[in-house]
């Protein structure tokens, strides 16, 4: 069986909408599991550049997957050891959910296997 490593990373400035709200971060960060494999997300790194806690929420087509809390001005990684197969088509999003009205910066590292 191949496998093929896919990431979503980059470094996104953005404005908090509430810590209930989850927004999308970047249309970058999308990924479509592509017809013919199955994908599954093995790991999470991110980073906080704002001085209160904010949570990346890993999301599966619109719904919450799971969240990944990053403590103020602090950084985590995430090995994920319960993986789910994700089926041709899926889609997974990284959205962001910050107090209302922080301005921050953060940096998302998520890694993904197509098999």
């Amino acid at each position: 069986m191949h496998s093929t490593p896919r990431f979503r990373q980059g470094v996104f400035p953005y404005e908090g909408k509430g810590l209930d709200r989850p927004a999308p971060i970047d249309p970058a960060l999308s990924y479509v599991v592509p017809d013919g494999f199955t994908a599954q997300a093995v790991y999470f790194r991110g980073g906080n550049a704002a001085a209160e806690l904010v949570s990346v929420v890993l999301m599966r087509d619109g719904s919450p997957m799971r969240y990944f809390p990053i403590g103020a001005k602090s950084d985590v990684h995430v090995p994920l050891r319960v993986v789910e197969d994700l089926a041709a088509g899926t889609v997974v999003d990284l959205w962001l959910a910050a107090p209302a009205g922080l301005s921050g910066t953060v940096i998302v590292d998520l890694g993904l296997v197509e098999i």
